[in-house]
């Protein structure tokens, strides 16, 4: 019984702020396609410079010279952990409504961006390598980084509400466990992201450069 009242609850949830989610998932898309478009807007020579960079990384990895996996998972783990975390304050906040579509715009951006410089440098090797090393983890990490952030221009919208509509009578307290939950959850759902990009995607990375001849 009690599951299925949870479960109705959260339907009714994502129903009422179901505009909310749609707005979160463009402005992402968003990001995505920009960052694409900014990658055919570079110079040649920019992207030659790049192309450098990132053919030396390549090699390191071919050759294991990589970080160590423990360090990986501790560096992606807070680097996504940061950028949740910050979400969540700014959820807070009635001033930080904006920064967190800002955020949520450029972590779109960076990856349309690295998928589109590997597919329009390496073609289809380029795809590969996109799809081993980015795809992996992202699938976890884009629908936390969506969901948080929609999460949070809702908790921000009630603060607002609450701060200058008189009228507005509903609680903050229990959307605010809500909140704090939603927080906890996706902290667990980036460590599991985080443990793939350390110990899967590196090694399927060397596998595709290895078979590829990079």
């Amino acid at each position: 019984m009690k599951k299925r009242l949870y479960q109705s609850d959260a339907a009714s949830y994502f129903r009422e702020h179901s505009s909310i989610f749609l707005f979160i998932v463009v402005l992402f898309l968003m990001g995505v396609i920009f960052g694409a478009i900014v990658v055919n807007s570079m110079s040649i020579t920019q992207k030659e410079d790049l192309f450098y960079y990132l053919s030396q990384f390549f090699g390191q990895v071919s050759d294991g010279k990589v970080a160590e996996d423990n360090d990986l998972f501790l560096q992606s783990f807070f680097h996504n952990s940061k950028f949740i975390g910050l979400m969540w304050i700014l959820g807070i906040s009635i001033i930080g409504l904006p920064v967190i579509l800002i955020l949520l715009f450029i972590k779109g951006m960076v990856v349309g961006f690295t998928v589109g410089f590997l597919v329009s440098q390496m073609g289809w090797k380029g795809f590969m390598l996109a799809l081993v090393s980015i795809l992996p983890q992202n699938l976890i990490i884009i629908p936390v980084f969506i969901l948080m952030a929609a999460f949070s221009v809702i908790f921000s919208l009630r603060m607002i509400r609450k701060q200058f509509m008189k009228k507005y009578s509903q609680p903050i307290i229990p959307f605010f466990k809500g909140y704090i939950f939603a927080l906890v959850a996706a902290v667990i759902f980036i460590s599991v992201a985080s443990g793939i990009e350390a110990y899967l995607s590196p090694w399927l990375m060397k596998t595709i450069i290895s078979s590829a001849s990079l």
